[in-house]
């Protein structure tokens, strides 16, 4: 299996070489610059925002709700990167009005809402169970 793997990623890497080669040298360069921006971009803005949430979360969010705040905060950021590219509609044409026709903004909210739900939702989910379990003990008054 490792080998059918690593066969398959060659023949992918010289698939995307022969697209680098059959393109001008403008485009590559451009892929490039795009390429080290978004390094750059990471390590100087992204990385240390994270750190610095990070930090600050520690000492203000419990620890046993870590787990499901940490997964809604990725699972929102990476909501809010896939809408970046569709969220001002800047593939939308006046002759093909079904190319981009939905709320995005709507839809990232919604989205949010639901991912943001489910992590209360599992938070309070041990206090719900113990409020029940309180009520069906024998002898508790209803």
């Amino acid at each position: 299996m490792r080998v059918a793997l690593v066969v398959l990623g060659l023949v992918i890497a010289g698939y995307g070489a022969v697209l680098l080669w059959e393109n001008p040298p403008v485009i590559i360069i451009r892929i490039l610059v795009w390429a080290l921006v978004g390094i750059v971009l990471h390590d100087l803005l992204f990385a240390p925002v994270c750190v610095a949430l990070g930090f600050a979360a520690r000492r203000l969010i419990p620890g046993k709700w870590w787990p499901p705040i940490g997964i809604a905060a990725l699972c929102s950021v990476v909501l809010v990167l896939l809408a970046v590219p569709v969220y001002s509609k800047p593939g939308m044409r006046p002759d093909n009005m079904t190319v981009l026709d939905r709320d995005y903004p709507l839809g990232l909210w919604i989205s949010l809402a639901i991912v943001w739900g489910c992590a209360a939702l599992y938070i309070s989910a041990p206090y719900w169970r113990a409020l029940r379990l309180r009520r069906n003990r024998p002898g508790s008054a209803r």
